[in-house]
């Protein structure tokens, strides 16, 4: 790519997912029978694949192990094309989710981490981002401290130029503010889910989230971010919300953009959040703006929600011929 920037670098974790389909979530101390089973790379495996699939080169610089689970992680990303940036972690393997997805698409997660979540600063001492590099980074990787200190110290040593992007994930209440607040202070773009808005913020409604998030995050110290960074917040079916910089939007106390998303029959929703990232951040480095970018990556997670597992991003032309079809209002 010539645009924005012209890799990802990803530092978050790859797992392995186990899916089951169900007709509900089981009760406790009950027995079901899934309809389908899956087992195939996830976690930021579904980032990378997303971003590949619009046309971003990626580099993994995240752990991952020497077991079973990691040769099948390793073997999805040659697959993609990831270029993998570290050595396997000896007599650890790569951790796994049991991903339950119920009859209305809606899915729940069990997660068993393994050498993903290991990371040491020894580890990223290989890991040198280019110029032209945008960074990603997972909730999920701060969630162990030593894992965390390692991104830290990584972090303190990036240049200013490059774009840093954080998901900070469903357990982002689970990271301690030590760790949660300078990390935010160097992110760039901040894209979560509604849910996690409310852990971030306290408010429920998904609107005074973002606003909320944008009056925080904007209004920091660091001019950078004021001018090329922003909010997103996710909010399914509907859309998201932005608060973005220089494109209007961006000045602290500025009301959040809704960009809506687009109706579709719904079958499975794992992997959405993490397909409309990748998606957002390939967009920006082509040199879309930010309602753009959202926009773009509405319809990636809308037609990856259409189709069964948890890495489901469609390719470029695939986006392009989907989002010009036209539509009922």
């Amino acid at each position: 790519m010539t645009g924005r920037f012209a890799r990802l670098l990803h530092l978050g974790g790859v797992v392995v997912d186990v899916v089951l389909d169900v007709p509900r979530i089981p009760a406790r101390g009950d027995d079901m029978l899934a309809s389908a089973t899956e087992v195939t790379a996830g976690g930021g495996f579904n980032v990378m694949a997303a971003a590949v699939a619009q046309g971003l080169p990626v580099g993994y610089g995240g752990a991952y192990g020497s077991g079973p689970f990691a040769a099948l992680a390793l073997a999805a990303l040659a697959g993609r094309g990831v270029e993998v940036l570290q050595r396997p972690k000896a007599g650890l393997d790569t951790g796994f989710v049991v991903t339950i997805v119920d009859a209305g698409g809606e899915r729940t997660f069990l997660t068993s981490r393994g050498a993903e979540s290991s990371l040491t600063a020894g580890d990223l001492r290989e890991v040198r981002a280019g110029a032209r590099d945008a960074v990603y980074l997972s909730g999920y990787g701060l969630l162990d401290r030593g894992s965390a200190a390692a991104i830290m110290d990584w972090l303190d040593r990036l240049d200013e130029r490059n774009e840093v992007f954080l998901d900070p994930g469903p357990l982002v209440g689970d990271v301690p503010d030590e760790v949660l607040e300078p990390v935010l202070r160097r992110t760039d773009w901040l894209s979560c889910n509604a849910r996690e808005a409310y852990r971030l913020t306290g408010e429920r409604d998904p609107l005074a989230a973002a606003g909320a998030l944008g009056r925080s995050f904007l209004g920091g110290s660091r001019p950078s971010v004021r001018q090329r960074g922003g909010i997103l917040v996710r909010t399914g079916a509907a859309g998201c919300l932005l608060v973005a910089a220089g494109s209007g939007t961006g000045a602290a106390g500025a009301a959040p953009v809704h960009v809506p998303g687009f109706p579709v029959a719904a079958v499975d929703t794992t992997g959405a959040g993490d397909t409309h990232t990748g998606t957002f951040i390939a967009a920006l480095a082509r040199g879309a703006d930010a309602v753009a970018a959202a926009r773009t990556a509405n319809g990636a997670a809308a037609l990856s929600v259409t189709r069964h597992g948890p890495a489901t991003a469609p390719t470029e032309a695939e986006l392009t011929q989907w989002l010009s079809a036209p539509r009922r209002s």
